[in-house]
C-alpha cells in the first residue's frame, strides 16, 4: 500500500539514514521514504541479501538508496555508518533508529546474555546512533526512535525488552532538549502488536487472536500502519512535534 504522503513527494531531497531496514517494518519505511521523494540509506546488520532487495526494489520503483552494513551495537561500526552516507549523499537530514530485537521470556528465565544482547542493541545502538547525530546530523534535521506500546500493557515475558524501550524514551526525551538549539526535532514511535517476524516469531495463533482482540478494530498492526506515521514525523509538517512518544497501536494500550 502506498502511504498517503508518497505521492505529495513530502520528502523531496531528504537524506534519510534507517537502521535495521533490511525487513519487516523497517524496509516497509524505507521504501514508503523513498516513494515520498527522500534518498535512502538502507543499513543492515547481517541480512545483506534482503538490504540489495529492498534497495533494488527502491531504484526500479524510481528511487534512491544505497544499503549500508554497520552493527548499531559497536560505535565503530556506527561512525562508518554516518561516513558512508555523508561520503555519498553528502549529508543526513533524518536518522530513523529502527533496529531492535526482543527476546520473549519471564524474567527468572533471562539469562545474562538474552539481557545483554537487548541493552546492546535497543538501548546502546540507540544512543551510538544518536552520539554521531548530535554533531553530524544536518541542522534542522529529524530524529525517530523506536520504542513499543508494550510498555504500557505489563505482559509478562517482556519484562528486560519494555525495559530497554522505556530507556530509549528517555534518551529520546533528554536528547531532544540537547539539540533542539540546532533546529532537530526528536521524537519516538510506539508500535502495538504488529505482523513482523519480530513479534509473531514463537507465538501461536489462539495469542496472537488474543493480542488482536485488544483493538476495538479486532486486529494486529501492519508494517504499512507504522511506516506511514514514521514518513509523516520524518517531514517538515510534524516540526513542531518534539520530545514526543507516539503510540501507533489501533488503540490496544
Amino acid at each position: 500500500m502506498v502511504s498517503i504522503f508518497t505521492n505529495m513527494k513530502t520528502l523531496s531531497e531528504k537524506v534519510i539514514l534507517v537502521t535495521g531496514a533490511s525487513r519487516g517494518i523497517g524496509a516497509v519505511i524505507a521504501q514508503q521514504l523513498a516513494q515520498a521523494g527522500a534518498k535512502v540509506i538502507v543499513n543492515y546488520a547481517g541480512g545483506k541479501d534482503a538490504a540489495d532487495q529492498t534497495v533494488a526494489g527502491i531504484i526500479e520503483s524510481g528511487g534512491d538508496a544505497i544499503a549500508v552494513q554497520g552493527d548499531v551495537s559497536n560505535s565503530e561500526q556506527v561512525k562508518n555508518l554516518f561516513d558512508a552516507a555523508i561520503d555519498h549523499y553528502g549529508r543526513i537530514d533524518v536518522l530513523i533508529n529502527n533496529a531492535g530485537i526482543m527476546i520473549f521470556g519471564i524474567l527468572k528465565d533471562t539469562t545474562d546474555e538474552d539481557f545483554d544482547r537487548q541493552f546492546n542493541v535497543n538501548v546502546k545502538g540507540t544512543f551510538n546512533t544518536m552520539r554521531e547525530a548530535a554533531t553530524r546530523l544536518a541542522d534542522h534535521g529529524t530524529v525517530i526512535n523506536f520504542s513499543t506500546s508494550a510498555n504500557r500493557m505489563m505482559l509478562p515475558g517482556y519484562s528486560t525488552y519494555v525495559a530497554t524501550k522505556a530507556a530509549v524514551e528517555q534518551l529520546t526525551r533528554i536528547f531532544s532538549k540537547e539539540v533542539g538549539a540546532r533546529g532537530i526535532n526528536v521524537n519516538s514511535v510506539s508500535p502495538g502488536p504488529t505482523n513482523t517476524e519480530l513479534f509473531t516469531n514463537g507465538k501461536s495463533q489462539e495469542v496472537i487472536d488474543r493480542l488482536a482482540a485488544l483493538s476495538p478494530f479486532n486486529r494486529i498492526g501492519e508494517s504499512d500502519d507504522i511506516a506511514k506515521v514514521v514518513v509523516f514525523l520524518a517531514s517538515d509538517a510534524a516540526k513542531w512535534i518534539n520530545a514526543q512518544n507516539i503510540g501507533v497501536n489501533g488503540g490496544t494500550a
